[in-house]
């Protein structure tokens, strides 16, 4: 009876194993239809973003004056996420990593912020020039972000963003657009 009863508990967890696998590398796919970026550099990716615009989420709702900061650490990539929930008149902070999913030399990477799950983080389009500018997607369509290295973009780059996110099947209708009027 022992022996059957460990027999079904580690098929059990074998399928609860791979349902886990299963669930997690969806996290860290890519949209339909979205390309990471080639020729990135990370070290000119690294440094202060300011949010443009986004599809909104629960982690994110009600916050403004959201940046992103990117830096080196011995585990990968450090990210500070920060913004001012105005309602509340404070400033909220997550801190995560990330590490590429493939090459370092492509805009597909995986962040987390909590604990050993992981969500797609992939730069689709960039301004490699300058890197003033990033078009993000995370694992699916209802994950979007304007990144900018500057609190206010033009609206040519506003354009371009929305025409390119609309034409790749994101729902541009609900994006919403930061204020950017405080500093930490």
């Amino acid at each position: 009876m022992t022996g059957q009863y460990l027999k079904g508990n580690v098929n059990d967890m074998k399928l609860l194993l791979a349902i886990c696998v299963i669930t997690l590398s969806g996290c860290t796919g890519l949209p339909d239809g979205v390309e990471p970026v080639k020729g990135f550099e990370i070290e000119r990716y690294l440094g202060k973003w300011y949010e443009i615009a986004r599809l909104d989420h629960s982690f994110e709702r009600g916050l403004e004056n959201v940046t992103a900061e990117y830096s080196l650490n011995n585990n990968g990539i450090r990210v500070v996420n920060t913004g001012y929930i105005n309602k509340e008149k404070k400033w909220k902070q997550a801190e995560g990593k990330a590490l590429f999913v493939r090459n370092k030399d492509e805009g597909y990477l995986k962040v987390s912020f909590f604990g050993p799950f992981y969500g797609s983080y992939v730069v689709f389009e960039l301004d490699k020039e300058s890197y003033h500018y990033a078009f993000v997607s995370g694992p699916d369509k209802s994950y979007l972000w304007l990144l900018s290295r500057t609190p206010t973009v033009s609206n040519q780059l506003i354009e371009k963003f929305v025409t390119t996110a609309r034409l790749l099947g994101f729902d541009t209708d609900k994006l919403v657009f930061v204020k950017q009027d405080k500093d930490e």
